[in-house]
């Protein structure tokens, strides 16, 4: 898609082409999007796709009886208390309101949606997936842009807000390179999306130790939130992180469902045969979607596996969270394998012990590893082979395990474990990973109010200043499943309708200066 000349003005810019970015390009006017990456889609692009909501038509199809002010309760019993504390209430409870028309809505531009499936604490089954994946979003979206005569501009970093007067009347981009204006005439939507990979900004509000973990997406870089920051916009719960935690390193080779066409014809065909599928098909082609990209179920490492650098050695008490996380981002190469031997293999064989899980879905267990995963899971007789099979010393693995069974019988281990009653010392021995720590997403963003304005910090709106998805949280935590793509939707949906009730003619003969 290409832009208008800079001199000619937009009803509505909006910085970022993500879901929400995308969403909120969807009504009407003169859009342009501009996106900093050469290709669209965020970290909704990467994400498996779950929408969670109440309300819903899936739901009543499935004979569930459900509101949104009973998933508001159940929303917040997903974070921790002193986490929870920090939720804007009324603003979780307004987008739990809306996110059941936002359903509907993605399912009018083409989606196919599956479920609900259950996810405890969650009383009733709200988690709806897309099929076939996250990218089907991206894709339906991008199209709907595209039929209602959009611009999008990839390769395009916004660096600042353009002013005139109180107000935002645009922003400078550089393209190839070169700065370029573009005017908006009735707001600007920030939709950049999280800050989990910007080290220095994490450091800045949660700590420098947590400076070196990677975020899951690599370019979540914060830049609506310092956009935000520049125009005098108040960040709310900026110390607030969904992790670090230890994943599982990403396979080189696409995910199943990444090769299955997210538009046309097929999709929705697609979309219609997975409605009609046994439960016991769907669970199967979700397990390989837990194996894609998952976090190891902390247990593991509670019972007795432990955590080897790639010199073969321990370096930490695997039961502290987050020093733990922390530690395996200072290893070389920011990575780790977790050992298991032949009880812990046979423990997390069947339920309710399982390496990996999206709750209630379906659970991954080792020889589920073994097959989907051998990329990152392999199995051998003794030590020194599983050794080899992931190159690392076999005379360090041997060492870090006598070290361990020591300490199990009696001794002080080095980095201070205490309680494990059972020694490594049964075949078959499994080594899963390379584990590293990430940051999967953000919980601070911009304070809004309902139609998504962004406000300073007494509490006013900033004219001509929106922020959706990740860049306008508002102060909510929105823990487990689906509730992030389902808050980057219905915010973007919300801000896209609430800028074009503007003035069309805002700036109309303004002189627009920029601010860093």
């Amino acid at each position: 898609m290409g832009t208008r000349s800079a001199d000619e003005p937009f009803d509505v810019i909006v910085v970022g082409a993500g879901g929400s970015g995308l969403a909120a390009a969807q009504r009407g006017g003169r859009v342009l999007v501009l996106e900093k990456q050469p290709h669209v889609g965020g970290t909704t692009g990467i994400a498996v796709g779950s929408f969670t909501a109440a309300g819903t038509r899936w739901q009543r199809a499935a004979g569930l009886e459900d509101d949104c002010r009973a998933h508001a309760e159940d929303a917040g019993r997903f974070a921790p208390a002193e986490i929870e504390a920090r939720n804007n209430g009324p603003l979780r409870e307004y987008f739990l309101s809306q996110a059941a028309e936002t359903l509907d809505w993605a399912a009018a531009l083409g989606l196919s949606f599956v479920g609900p499936s259950p996810e405890p604490p969650n009383r009733v089954p709200r988690m709806h997936n897309v099929v076939p994946g996250a990218k089907a979003y991206i894709a339906a979206l991008q199209l709907a842009l595209s039929r209602a005569g959009g611009s999008l501009l990839c390769r395009a970093a916004v660096e600042r807000l353009m002013w005139s007067g109180d107000r935002v009347t645009g922003v400078e981009a550089r393209i190839s390179g070169q700065p370029r204006t573009f005017v908006a005439r009735r707001g600007v939507i920030l939709a950049a999306g999280d800050y989990a990979h910007n080290g220095p900004l994490i450091a800045r509000y949660k700590g420098s130790q947590f400076a070196h973990i990677d975020g899951i997406n690599p370019f979540a870089g914060g830049d609506g939130q310092q956009l935000v920051l520049a125009a005098g916009g108040e960040l709310l719960n900026m110390d607030v992180t969904y992790g670090p935690e230890l994943r599982f390193v990403a396979s080189r080779r696409r995910p199943f469902q990444q090769w299955l066409p997210a538009r046309g014809p097929v999709a929705r065909l697609l979309g219609t045969l997975a409605g009609r599928l046994p439960k016991w098909v769907l669970q199967r082609l979700i397990k390989r979607l837990l194996v894609t990209w998952q976090h190891p179920e902390n247990s593991l490492l509670d019972d007795g596996a432990i955590l080897l650098n790639q010199h073969g050695q321990r370096f930490v008490n695997e039961r502290l969270s987050p020093r733990r996380e922390i530690a395996v981002a200072e290893q070389p190469g920011k990575q780790a394998w977790l050992l298991l031997d032949g009880r812990l293999v046979q423990r997390y064989s069947a339920w309710p012990h399982f390496v990996s899980t999206a709750p209630d879905i379906a659970y991954a267990y080792v020889a589920d590893y073994l097959r989907l995963r051998p990329d990152v899971c392999c199995r051998a007789g003794s030590l020194a082979q599983v050794a080899r099979r992931r190159r690392l010393p076999a005379a360090g693995v041997e060492g870090a395990v006598q070290q361990y069974n020591a300490y199990v019988r009696g001794s002080n281990d080095l980095w201070g474990r205490i309680g494990d009653r059972h020694p490594l010392a049964a075949a078959p021995w499994v080594l899963l990973g390379p584990v590293k720590s990430y940051f999967t997403t953000t919980e601070g963003g911009a304070a809004v109010n309902r139609q998504l304005q962004v406000l300073d910090p007494q509490g006013r709106p900033i004219p001509g200043l929106y922020a959706v998805g990740q860049n306008g949280l508002g102060g909510m935590i929105l823990w487990g499943h689906g509730l992030h793509i389902a808050w980057a939707l219905t915010s973007g949906r919300l801000a896209g309708q609430a800028v074009m009730e503007q003035p069309a003619d805002a700036v109309d003969g303004a002189g627009p200066r920029c601010y860093d």
